[in-house]
């Protein structure tokens, strides 16, 4: 039986076994597959494999029918194929070895993209194994290769920044995952996500937002439509807490301390919770101060809207300024603080209304000054 009676025998047993509504994608296969149309067969294929009812078949048609044709497609299109194999095999170990063969196979000058992607996705099962090292020696150099990419396909950056982002989140390293796992939002459609999978990435971002020790600007996650998975669950807490840290609301944080004690993560990392509290807490009464003339602040005024006590607040504005969250400096004489300059915010609601109303304050000011001048100087307004 030569190559053709194989496939072509495959796919009519495949036709009499699969389910009604998967059946005549083989007849369809068939047709295609002996027409040699082979950029619409890479096409059906790839509509195929994405049919969650078509997990069992996926293993038999990338060994059994794809491999036949795999000369005449898109490499990347036949990385992908293969991935869907291997996330159907039982065991990780064997999944990890077979996307390494694959991206060996792909090795050439004309597939180094569909060579990146496999490498990438061999990272993600090896990860899966705990083998760290091996993960991060690949990423590294997936990132040499995909910088050196005249084009790079969206398919390649999103494989790239997920296992990046999982690879940060297994090292627990906040500030990396939050910037991996947003770019990766920004190179796939999360309607394409499960719900599942959904809520499980806005609560780990929720998660390294609060607890990275370099993220003080909560914008880009708040603005994200991603945060709405959580609205509606057990965790739509983290939305009202990830406002309060935003809008340096140390009431609203405190309300939310017992939600806050059943997740374990958070509950171990308090102290730092309590001090980043206070410190968006400082870079709110900032922004608030800005353009209003008030430029120089007594620590006592920053004591009673961080709740500190008056000989810790000094510690607060340096560890500000070493952020470099705001700008200026601190007379220790006279106990106040001189701020020329305030990490831009992302404003909700009520922070936009301050706004608003300070804008009108503003422009109040400038009539006044305006009738001042023209009562002092009337010639120049004549």
């Amino acid at each position: 039986m030569d190559v053709d009676s194989k496939v072509g025998a495959y796919l009519q047993t495949q036709q009499r076994e699969a389910p009604a509504e998967l059946a005549h994608f083989f007849t369809e296969f068939e047709d295609l597959y002996e027409r040699k149309i082979w950029h619409q067969l890479t096409k059906l294929v790839e509509t195929f494999i994405n049919i969650p009812e078509a997990a069992p078949f996926r293993i038999g048609i990338y060994n059994e029918f794809v491999r036949d044709w795999q000369k005449y497609m898109n490499k990347v299109k036949l990385v992908l194929f293969a991935l869907a194999a291997a996330r159907q095999f039982d065991s990780i170990s064997a999944a990890a070895e077979f996307m390494e063969k694959i991206a060996k196979e792909v090795d050439q000058p004309e597939s180094q993209e569909a060579h990146a992607l496999a490498l990438l996705e061999s990272a993600h099962f090896r990860l899966l194994l705990n083998d760290l090292d091996s993960t991060r020696d690949t990423l590294e150099k997936c990132q040499r290769m995909v910088e050196s990419f005249a084009t790079v396909d969206p398919v390649i950056y999103a494989s790239f920044y997920r296992v990046c982002a999982d690879y940060y989140k297994a090292k627990a390293s906040f500030g990396q995952y939050y910037k991996n796992a947003l770019l990766l939002l920004a190179c796939i459609d999360i309607q394409e996500l499960t719900v599942e999978d959904r809520v499980q990435r806005a609560y780990d971002l929720s998660i390294a937002a609060l607890l990275s020790d370099t993220i003080y600007n909560f914008g880009d996650l708040l603005s994200h439509p991603i945060i709405d998975a959580l609205k509606g669950t057990e965790h739509e807490w983290m939305v009202a807490l990830l406002l309060a840290f935003n809008a340096g609301d140390i009431g609203k944080f405190e309300s939310l301390t017992g939600s806050l004690h059943s997740q374990p993560l958070l509950a171990q990392q308090e102290s730092f919770l309590q001090q980043k509290i206070r410190l968006m807490a400082l870079i709110e009464s900032m922004f608030k101060r800005q353009g209003t003339g008030a430029r120089t602040i007594p620590f006592g005024v920053v004591s009673a809207e961080t709740k500190m006590p008056v000989n810790e607040i000094e510690h607060l504005v340096m560890k500000a300024l070493s952020l470099g969250l705001i700008r200026g400096g601190i007379d220790q004489v006279g106990q106040q603080i001189t701020v020329q300059w305030v990490q831009p915010r992302y404003l909700g609601k009520d922070q936009i209304k301050n706004l608003m109303d300070r804008l009108v304050q503003w422009e109040g000011r400038v009539i006044e000054t305006a009738q001042q001048m023209s009562q002092t100087t009337p010639e120049l307004f004549a």
